[in-house]
Parts: structure tokens; C-alpha cells; sequence
């Protein structure tokens, strides 16, 4: 395994669902500041790591989010099973069977599975429909609630998706959980990697905010913050290259190149930085896709409203299987989105930023 997959391993293991993103920190902080100028924290815990270039130019914020959809302890009931809340967008579908691990207030990871009737005992018309999450529950081979708690399990605690970072046959196909949005940190990192060997007329900010599943909390804590003068969420899209994805759906295949995402439903893209980007990848032969996605949205949805506005664009990466317990992406996506974002931070002067910000 080279060092690049080693380090999207240690991404996807780490384990962190909003408000419980300080391990994923740890490990997207032992990478990007090693090749950044400082690191900071906001006061929700969105890492801040910024490479200087020119400090009298623009500033440029480059943000994934830190955070995974998971699970979070409610309450443990009399026999041992473990209620639980669902933290960012599950369907039930993907949920029934699926092993998870709960991480307790001592760092002890504790494995359980979500339970499930065997079909020998549902009838046709159960069969039909949908089994509610608000009635899943968790067993971790506990005998009550007294051995569970001995456990120290409580309240509160957090639950992730077991699985195990996987390269498959064909080596450029990634199958890991948590890709949304570990792809968008390791997208982060490489660039300001690359920005070492390089000039850029701007200071970057490689970001990994908190909380982007419940709402892009940590995007709005951590561009207050910097106050960007332009802003990119890097994050994960939406593959529609996989049966039952009709063209109307999605239309981004995996390993054609990075998404430019066109709107969402947080944020119309910036029409001059979209432009610029995109003349920058036809320059220099990056291939690219262009995606819309009416219904969700990143980081680039707050960054944008940042202050008195942020010119801003969402690129991604197309995903199969987001919102579940594994995922799957092409790498050489990911490597063309670093070299695209990479070479188009090295053109953001002032008077790129001003002519993209005012139509110039």
C-alpha cells in the first residue's frame, strides 16, 4: 500500500459523527500540518490549516467536512438492547444487519449489530414495506441492562459503521465507509502538499469543518473565521453509473473526472468562478463533469454567504453508495481533483479574484 492509501486509510478507520469529530481531526491534523504555515480551531473544532503564499492576496478556502453519518446511543432498555438516533440522512433500507462500533466516553469501541427478524417470521404483507428505524435497535451481546452499562455504554455515545478500507481487484475502484467526506480532507491535504514545491499568489486554508451532516454548521463557524475571498467545498456526489440511477437522477460516471456542481440545494454556483475553473481543466486536459443536485447540499452553501458574499463552487467526487455503511469511489477522481483544484489555486491573484468576483 503506498503512502497516498495509506493516508485515505487512516482517514476512513477514523471514527467521527458530528460533535464527535476530535478523533478524524487528530488524524487530518497529523497530515496537513506538517505542509501548512499554522493550524487553528474554531470554537466549534473546524480545523483551520493555512499555506501562505502572497499574505497580501486573496484568501482561499478549500473545506471537507470531518464528520460521517452514524448513530447515536439514547437509551439501553432492560434486556440489553441498545435504542439509537440516527445523526445525518439514513434510509432504513441500507441499516437492517449491519455491524457497527460503539465508542464509549473511554475510547473503548464496543461491536454490535443492528438487529433484524429472520424471514421466517415476517409475513408477506411486512415484507412490503419498510421497517421504521424509530423500531431498530442494537445488540451487542449483552444479557441486560446491567451488563451493557458495565460495559460503559450510556447516552450519548457515538456509533459508526464497521468496515474495513478496501482496495478492490481492479485497484483504482476504493471501497471504504465514511468517504463523505474523507475524500474532501485527503483532497485538502494534497493540495496544500503540492502547494509546497509551488508560488501561489494567495494564502490557501485547508479546512475540515465539523458538523457538515446536520446542517453545515462547522462551514459557517470556520469562514467566519477566515473570511475567504473565494470558497470550494470538496466533497462526495452522487454516482450515476450503477443500476436504478436514471440519467434524470444523475449522470456523473465514476473515473471521467471531478464534479462541478451546477446548483444544489443550498447554493446556485458562482457563475465566473465556475467558468474560470473549468477553462483552467480545459487547458490543461483535466477531465471534469458537470452535476446538479436539487435536493442536499456542502460546505459551499454557508461559504458563500459568508460576510457580504463568497464567490464559491462545489467540486465532488462521484460516489456509489453514500449514506450507508461502505462506499465506493475511483481514484483517479480524486487525483484529478487535486491537480485541478491545485492549478487553479496557483492562478488566484488579486486580479483574478476581482475580476471573478465583479464580471471583469
Amino acid at each position: 500500500m503506498d503512502e497516498q492509501l495509506k493516508m485515505l486509510k487512516a482517514l476512513t478507520d477514523a471514527k467521527g459523527i458530528p460533535g464527535n469529530e476530535r478523533e478524524v481531526r487528530e488524524v487530518f491534523r497529523s497530515y496537513i500540518e506538517p505542509v501548512s504555515d499554522t493550524f487553528e480551531l474554531d470554537g466549534l473544532g473546524s480545523a483551520i490549516a493555512a499555506k501562505v503564499g502572497d499574505a497580501e492576496g486573496p484568501k482561499v478556502m478549500i473545506a471537507g467536512h470531518l464528520d460521517e453519518v452514524g448513530f447515536m446511543v439514547t437509551r439501553i432498555d432492560d434486556k440489553g438492547f441498545i435504542r439509537f438516533q440516527t445523526v445525518g440522512g439514513w434510509v432504513s433500507q441500507v441499516m437492517l444487519a449491519q455491524k457497527v462500533t460503539i465508542v464509549t466516553r473511554s475510547g473503548e469501541e464496543i461491536v454490535g449489530v443492528i438487529g433484524s427478524k429472520p424471514p421466517h417470521v415476517i409475513s408477506a404483507a411486512e415484507r412490503q414495506k419498510a421497517f421504521p428505524i424509530k423500531d431498530m435497535f442494537i445488540d451487542v451481546g449483552a444479557v441486560d441492562k446491567e451488563e451493557v452499562e458495565g460495559f460503559g455504554i450510556r447516552p450519548g455515545d457515538m456509533i459508526v459503521p464497521s468496515f474495513d478500507f478496501t482496495v478492490m481487484k481492479n485497484e483504482k475502484f476504493l471501497l471504504a465507509k465514511a468517504w463523505d467526506n474523507r475524500i474532501g480532507l485527503a483532497i485538502a491535504i494534497e493540495v496544500l502538499k503540492n502547494l509546497q514545491k509551488e508560488k501561489h499568489p494567495n494564502t490557501v486554508y485547508g479546512v475540515g469543518t465539523v458538523q457538515e451532516e446536520v446542517g453545515t454548521r462547522g462551514a459557517r463557524t470556520s469562514a467566519h473565521f477566515i473570511q475567504p475571498d473565494i470558497g470550494f467545498g470538496v466533497d462526495v456526489g452522487i454516482a450515476g453509473d450503477t443500476p436504478g440511477v436514471t440519467p434524470t437522477e444523475a449522470t456523473s460516471k465514476m473515473g471521467k473526472g471531478p464534479q462541478i456542481i451546477l446548483y444544489d440545494a443550498t447554493m446556485v454556483a458562482h457563475a465566473g468562478l465556475r467558468n474560470f475553473v473549468t477553462d483552467v481543466a480545459d487547458e490543461l486536459g483535466i477531465p471534469y463533469q458537470f452535476e446538479a443536485i436539487p435536493m442536499g447540499g456542502t460546505d459551499s452553501g454557508p461559504i458563500h454567504l459568508t460576510g457580504d458574499g463568497v464567490p464559491s463552487l462545489s467540486i465532488t467526487i462521484a460516489t456509489r453508495y453514500i449514506h450507508s455503511h461502505s462506499s465506493m469511489l475511483h481514484r483517479d477522481d480524486f487525483e484529478n481533483a487535486v491537480k485541478l483544484i491545485t492549478e487553479v489555486v496557483k492562478r488566484l491573484d488579486k486580479e483574478t479574484v476581482s475580476a471573478i468576483r465583479f464580471g471583469k
